[in-house]
This record gives structure tokens, C-alpha cells and sequence, in this order.
């Protein structure tokens, strides 16, 4: 079992996305990503965010809210994944180069134009609703197969 977050950074109807392609033997390459990434030993949820936004872009989390919970069955073939998605909606500081791939503002509303994972684009509507979300998206072989979601 793997613990990860998965951060959405957003300002003036734009939101901060990785592209991966960087990071060698990067299970995500090519695609568009939200930041963030595994746990370290003994982080909650929040520190884990905080921690890996700095470290992928430099900038320094205001506030955060904490939006779903999204289980990833085997997504990488060996492991579930447990991701908790935050947004970011108030932050300081300038962006850095990321050593996972290019970090780049995009318009809300092309978002899923992108280059994402097929699961991704469902949700990542979610985020712009008051609702807390929890969900199970399952992959086998890298394709997206079904998902299923509990709104709260």
C-alpha cells in the first residue's frame, strides 16, 4: 500500500500542472499531473502536501483544502495507491524548475484537453465543487477500466 497526495494549485481560474518528462522510468511520462507524491515516514496528509509542493515548485502553501480521497486498486501493477486531493488555493512564493517535468498554468477550462490519465478527467471537475469526494478508479494494464464515488 502506498500513501501519496496529489495537489491542485489554482489562481485566477488557472491551475498549476506537471508535465511529466523528466524523471526517468516515470511510470506517468507523458502525461499531465496534478504535483505531489508519496508520503515520507511519520507525515500526515497536510505535511506531505506542503512538503512536496515546495520541493516541485518552490511555492509555500497558505491554505489548503483537502477536496477527496481517491484509492487506486494496483494502478501501478504492485500496490494500491491512497491518494488524499488538495487544492491550494492561497500560496507565496515564485516557481522553480520541477525535476519531474515542466510546470505550467492552465485555464480551468482546458484542462481536460490535456494529455491526462483517462481516470483524471473525470474527476478533476470535482475539485471546483463544495463537496468532499471519495473514490475508487481501476486500471488494469495502465487503461482506465471504471470508477465508482461517494460525494459527502
Amino acid at each position: 500500500m502506498k500513501l501519496a497526495t496529489l495537489l491542485y494549485v489554482q489562481k485566477d481560474d488557472k491551475t498549476l500542472m506537471l508535465y511529466r518528462n523528466k524523471k526517468e522510468n516515470d511510470y506517468h511520462e507523458g502525461k499531465w499531473n496534478g504535483l505531489g507524491g508519496k508520503f515520507e515516514l511519520g507525515e500526515s496528509p497536510e505535511e506531505c502536501a506542503i512538503r512536496e509542493l515546495e520541493e516541485e515548485s518552490g511555492l509555500i502553501a497558505k491554505k489548503l483544502q483537502l477536496k477527496g480521497h481517491i484509492t487506486f486498486p494496483m494502478f501501478d501493477g504492485k500496490d494500491d495507491w491512497y491518494v488524499f486531493v488538495f487544492t491550494i488555493p492561497e500560496f507565496e512564493g515564485e516557481l522553480i524548475e520541477c525535476s519531474e517535468g515542466h510546470l505550467e498554468w492552465i485555464p480551468n477550462a482546458e484542462l481536460t484537453k490535456l494529455n491526462l490519465w483517462e481516470g483524471d478527467k473525470h474527476f478533476i471537475h470535482w475539485l471546483f465543487q463544495d463537496n468532499f469526494f471519495s473514490a475508487k478508479f481501476n486500471y488494469e494494464n495502465g487503461e482506465f477500466v471504471d470508477y465508482s464515488i461517494e460525494f459527502y
